[in-house]
């Protein structure tokens, strides 16, 4: 396993020259970025792609969230966000459609719309010549139930390391920004989101590289 100081001056180099290489394999290959709840995964794999210029397509896992009124019917709305809350069996094939690419056809993927709260469908074109899919998620290294087929279809996996109370001031303003009361986001951080990241954090050791932020 590798690490990488993603503070550093070169980090950030390093970091694009490595998604580059994968780029630039000759075929289709996919990039996962997994960590915990508020570690940054969106931000850096946004960056590789605006880096990569057209070479990449930024696929998330969160797409796969269960809407609002099925988490309802289940009784899990409390618990959103926890591995059993998304549809791990649709991004399975997912990864398995984008890995092999039709040569023509574009794939679709759902986005998750934070302003909404609920996953939209077909918002993602992935277009068939697009040689890297970067798709980031907490749960991308998990080795049991329906998430266990995930780990081998992707081609590195990089593990973000974030100081946790960076990471949980994170989680609380983003909360914030997404229009629940402070005292409300520190508890639902608490309750759910760190419940999440202590499961998250046990699975580090099966990713290719940790960056450390």
């Amino acid at each position: 396993m590798d690490i990488v100081d993603g503070t550093s001056n070169g980090g950030p180099a390093a970091l694009t020259e490595r998604a580059r290489v994968l780029a630039d394999a000759g075929q289709r290959r996919v990039l996962g970025i997994a960590g915990p709840p508020g570690a940054g995964k969106s931000t850096l794999a946004e960056r590789l792609v605006t880096a990569l210029d057209g070479r990449a397509v930024l696929v998330p896992m969160d797409g796969f969230h269960l809407a609002a009124a099925e988490l309802e019917r289940l009784g899990r709305a409390d618990r959103k966000g926890a591995p059993d809350t998304f549809d791990a069996a649709g991004y399975t094939a997912l990864l398995r459609r984008l890995r092999a690419p039709d040569p023509v056809h574009a794939v679709y993927a759902p986005a998750f719309d934070r302003s909404l709260e609920e996953p939209v469908a077909g918002s993602l074109p992935v277009p068939p010549d697009v040689p890297l899919v970067v798709t980031e998620g907490n749960y991308l290294l998990l080795d049991d139930g329906p998430w266990a087929p995930v780990r081998g279809l992707l081609d590195e996996v990089w593990f973000l390391d974030l100081d946790p109370g960076v990471r949980v001031r994170r989680l609380v303003d983003r909360h914030v920004r997404h229009g629940r009361p402070r005292h409300r986001a520190e508890e639902w951080v608490t309750r759910s989101d760190e419940a999440n990241a202590r499961l998250v954090e046990r699975s580090r050791d099966r990713a290719d590289l940790i960056v450390r932020l």
